[in-house]
């Protein structure tokens, strides 16, 4: 792939869609976001050649969900350990100067898991040294945390997080609690250290909303109790497998502050890197190594 005039890097996933422009040293000379998700996106051809009109012809590398089988085209995961190498070698060439890089896979005896768009990110933090050997923790809607050896992902567990709690808010027994905002003070905290200290998630949601009805507790706290409570849930499991004391955040600062705080609850310290940062690293890197 051709860098000398520059790239376009586009996160593509299930609902939405990032593009970004870059020169040919990385830095960023627009970007657009839409919700033109594989989900919303009925003609990708005719959508990459808007993208490539837009940019003046630029190669482009995409990740995430675009590359799945309800994508544009399906490129196989590359199984763990996976390696910035790996990924490049990955790549499925769609067009001439149009890319889709592989999603990550594990699979080790019962445990199985996937993932598509972050393993760029992942790339990313370790192009920039953001990020070395040890666990890294990728809140999101199905967050990820991933155990990093040699530089490579070696395994990795996802947690349905973000999911949940948007099913539980849509329609569930607690959708009115969770109308409320959900903010990171005292109630957020006592979810966070709930969830530490309890393998008891699910009985404990419906306890919240009884201490609501039964005058215990108001209702304009549950919603950020329950975030607490599912974050802390996370944190926990996260953390069950591996002895980390910090745990790098990779992703968006609002999401990310939120499990600093638990994490801090559970005794350990992180450093926070911005989600849209490695991914145009990781894609650079990916790119340049896939040339």
């Amino acid at each position: 792939m051709d860098l000398s005039n520059g790239l376009v890097a586009v996160d593509w996933g299930t609902s939405n869609r990032r593009v970004f422009v870059l020169d040919p040293q990385g830095n960023i000379l627009r970007s657009s976001e839409d919700d033109h998700g594989i989900l919303n996106c009925s003609d990708f051809p005719a959508e990459v050649a808007g993208i490539r009109a837009d940019s003046g012809g630029l190669p482009i590398l995409m990740a995430g969900m675009v590359g799945s089988n309800r994508g544009w085209v399906e490129v196989p995961y590359v199984a763990a350990p996976a390696t910035l190498a790996t990924l490049a070698a990955g790549v499925k060439w769609v067009e001439p100067g149009v890319g889709i890089v592989p999603g990550v896979s594990y699979l080790e005896g019962t445990a199985a898991d996937v993932m598509r768009g972050e393993e760029v990110q992942l790339v990313g933090a370790l192009a920039l040294g953001a990020i070395g050997d040890g666990l890294v923790a990728h809140p999101g809607t199905h967050g990820k945390w991933v155990e990093i050896v040699d530089s490579s992902i070696l395994r990795f567990r996802s947690v349905m997080t973000g999911d949940i709690f948007a099913a539980l808010k849509a329609k569930s027994i607690l959708s009115d609690l969770l109308a409320h905002p959900a903010g990171t003070g005292e109630a957020f905290i006592a979810g966070v250290d709930h969830a530490l200290e309890n393998p008891d998630l699910t009985a404990e949601l419906f306890s919240t909303r009884a201490r609501v009805l039964l005058g215990a507790a108001p209702a304009e706290d549950a919603s950020s109790y329950i975030s607490g409570l599912l974050i802390g849930s996370e944190v926990r499991t996260g953390l069950g497998r591996v002895r980390a004391d910090n745990v790098p955040l990779i992703g968006e600062t609002v999401l990310t502050e939120r499990f600093a705080i638990a994490l801090a609850r559970a005794g350990r310290t992180t450093t926070i890197v911005d989600g849209d940062t490695a991914f145009i690293a990781g894609i650079r890197a990916i790119a340049g190594a896939a040339a």
